[in-house]
């Protein structure tokens, strides 16, 4: 290519650096905007999106998460916009760099998923299975998440309805929740292990595993953008040093 095409072509790839990372700054700073609203408001965000969520816990959790991820989408969309405008070599290399450690990240967290589910399983049977025992019937945020959670999967305890032998709602009510016993009452252990329903570990990891194509395709499509603006970045990067 001649020395005018080469240019052009920089041009190019600079302004398409510049105008991606612009929206995807702009997209961190909605969704950190709606989370601090969220964080700040959530009973006005309830009346409006109360569909969508059970409790005020789950939204709390919600705003945390987005002004999780719209923080770092502002950061990343800042040093690769600022960076490609102002052709600064050291905040492309930032940008490298804070995408690779996501997509590094992104991947860890694939192969554990793929690989450790057992384990996963384990460690989380050994941390709520004595939540529910303990907090069940006597937290009323904590047992309302739960009545949400096992009503709308469809499932019981976190493997099944053993999680609540010797717990205080048993203890209690001499009844297991009616969830597991398909909303039966009162749910002894007799129709609750003729129902026999399943946890809601397994029934969210059979819903996984039945949307694995639709997860899998968004997550090659955001690993094949985050190859991508890193080729961008480093392509620009190397080219600074021959202008």
């Amino acid at each position: 290519l001649s020395p005018g095409a080469k240019m052009g072509c920089f041009t190019f790839i600079k302004v398409m650096m510049i105008l991606f990372n612009l929206a995807i700054f702009l997209g961190g700073g909605t969704l950190l905007g709606v989370g601090i609203w969220v964080k700040v408001d959530g009973e006005s965000f309830l009346k409006i999106f109360g569909a969508l969520s059970s409790s005020i816990l789950q939204v709390v959790n919600v705003s945390y998460l987005l002004i999780v991820i719209g923080a770092i989408l502002l950061v990343i969309g800042f040093l690769g916009c600022y960076g490609a405008q102002k052709e600064s070599k050291c905040l492309l290399m930032m940008f490298f760099s804070v995408v690779l450690i996501i997509f590094i990240a992104e991947v860890a967290a694939a192969v554990v998923a793929l690989v450790f589910t057992g384990l996963a399983e384990t460690l989380l049977t050994g941390l709520v299975t004595p939540l529910l025992k303990e907090r069940y019937g006597v937290n009323d945020t904590f047992t309302h998440i739960w009545n949400a959670t096992m009503e709308e999967v469809h499932c019981c305890g976190l493997n099944n309805y053993t999680d609540f032998n010797n717990s205080y709602f048993y203890k209690t009510y001499n009844s297991y929740p009616r969830q597991c016993c398909d909303m039966l009452e009162p749910c002894n252990d007799t129709l609750a292990a003729e129902k026999d329903i399943e946890g809601c570990f397994k029934q969210i990891l059979e819903e996984i595993k039945t949307n694995a194509g639709v997860a899998g395709g968004v997550a090659a499509g955001i690993a094949a953008l985050e190859i991508a603006a890193m080729a961008v970045s480093m392509y620009l990067y190397c080219r600074l040093d021959e202008k």
